[in-house]
């Protein structure tokens, strides 16, 4: 084989550190920015925050330290210019190298770390340790207790039982081989009586009937309500009022009021019990009208505003062997976080601002004015990636006068019109959302009338795909919306 030399031109896009941090710091959200901001602020010491210190050189120097520390800091900064870009190429089709990097911050923190920063030092009650405290509060055998112990483990977060009384039986006779199932049944009654009523119910109708069984006799219906719940439980699953009056003898307005006092039941009575803590929202971006139009700005309360200390910047000169190298190093890197935090905004701010260009009816008329649009068509008006536009609006959110959305709910799929026109899907559930509000309680719209009405509209959907995006929306269908009133 012979062996030869070629000379070939091209371009290549080199996946620096500085670069792959300036793409990882693009798809952190709000929470996890900060993180990492912090985290260089405590590791390097050329990094500070702009509203709590001062570069200005120390009042005690005189004028000449202070004219040398001024010369030092621009001609580091000369030197740093020489090798730092005036912009980041944070774009890329690379998908792999894109997947390939953590989403978090590099350094994390640990479990214990991560609940006392969300929570401090309290530890939040659950619906478990709730139970266990009422009980530690009565008198209770131990045997009781350990039966106990496995009835409340076995409640999922709604408060139900999760298990048979059979199967809690079977586990519990390796503690107890003389246990039978009567003695479970008596103390499964005991953690029934514990508040919130409702809880530990084997089905739904026991936990509706425990509820009633709660409230005073004097309430209104209160007998009939039970009746109902216990002997024609079916029939009010599945709405069949007609049957329900003539088995009851309950004339339409008394049946309408007992269905009321069981509508006011709590379905799910440890949902309001849980150790989570809320959770809020912080927007990224804030749209605003003005006299000259919308107006798209970043919130500048999210991340603190950081820059280089110039005073540390200044005294590399002052020093010499490691240290020296130390504190270049610090700096350069301090140079590049700025760097690429000043991308991940300039990129967001683009972003946002194309999103409102394209939703501006949005803004001004609601979710029915809602245009379709896909990631192409922001990347294409913008210059980038659909892969960079994706991780962009991932987890970021926007602050506009009709609530906070993340910046992917403004991209939906479209429709065909009869005019040969497009409407988003976010458009169309709008549209079947008031549809159905509207609709008589007595003869609610079925998913076939829906698609029809939307066809006369001029909006050819199918009956299967109004009944997907009824079933996003969380609305149940036609037979499970019918009421008496």
């Amino acid at each position: 084989m012979k062996q030869s030399l070629q000379l070939r031109l091209g371009q290549q896009l080199t996946m620096t550190p500085q670069l792959q941090q300036a793409i990882r710091m693009l798809q952190l959200s709000t929470l996890e920015l900060q993180l990492e901001i912090r985290q260089a602020l405590e590791s390097n010491l050329m990094l500070e925050e702009g509203e709590e210190f001062e570069s200005e050189f120390p009042e005690e120097a005189d004028t000449g330290e202070a004219e040398e520390y001024e010369e030092e800091a621009e001609l580091s900064e000369e030197m740093q210019q020489e090798v730092m870009p005036d912009e980041l190429v944070i774009d890329s089709v690379w998908d792999d190298i894109y997947d390939s990097m953590v989403s978090t911050p590099s350094a994390a923190p640990s479990g214990d770390e991560e609940r006392d920063f969300e929570h401090g030092n309290s530890t939040p009650e659950d619906l478990r340790d709730y139970l266990l405290w009422q009980l530690r509060m009565s008198p209770i055998s131990e045997e009781d207790m350990v039966i106990a112990e496995s009835i409340i483990d076995a409640i999922n977060d709604d408060g139900l039982l999760s298990l048979t009384l059979e199967d809690l039986l079977e586990s519990l006779r390796r503690q107890l081989p003389e246990l039978e199932l009567d003695e479970v049944v008596a103390v499964l009654h005991r953690v029934q009586q514990c508040d919130p009523p409702g809880v530990a119910a084997r089905d739904l109708r026991e936990c509706l009937l425990l509820q009633l069984n709660a409230l005073p006799a004097d309430v209104p219906w209160h007998a009939e309500a039970i009746a109902l719940l216990s002997e024609h439980f079916e029939l009010l699953a599945a709405r069949d009022y007609t049957q329900l009056k003539r088995v009851t003898t309950l004339n339409e307005q008394q049946l309408t009021e007992v269905i009321q006092l069981i509508q006011s039941l709590n379905p799910r009575p440890g949902g309001h019990i849980a150790s989570d803590k809320t959770e809020y929202i912080v927007p990224d971006v804030i749209v605003s009208r003005t006299p000259k139009g919308w107006r798209v700005e970043l919130n500048s309360d999210n991340v603190p505003s950081i820059r280089v200390n110039n005073y540390y910047a200044g005294l590399i000169k002052q020093t010499n062997g490691n240290d020296a190298a130390t504190m270049k190093n610090h700096l350069q890197e301090a140079r590049w976080f700025i760097k690429s935090l000043q991308s991940r905004n300039d990129t967001l701010l683009k972003v946002a601002s194309s999103i409102i260009t394209h939703q501006r009816d949005f803004l001004e008329q609601g979710e029915v004015a809602m245009k379709p649009m896909v990631l192409h068509d922001i990347s294409e008006e913008l210059g980038m990636h659909e892969s960079t536009i994706s991780r962009t609006t991932t987890r970021k959110y926007m602050h506009t006068p009709r609530g906070i959305f993340e910046l992917k709910y403004f991209f939906s799929s479209h429709v065909s019109t009869a005019s040969g026109g497009e409407a988003s899907s976010t458009a169309i559930r709008s549209m079947l959302k008031s549809l159905i509000a509207a609709e008589s309680p007595k003869k609610p719209l079925s998913d076939n009338k829906l698609a029809q009405i939307l066809s006369e509209k001029g909006i050819n959907v199918a009956r299967r795909t109004v009944a997907k995006y009824r079933e996003a929306m969380a609305i149940p269908p036609s037979n499970e919306r019918k009421r008496l009133v």
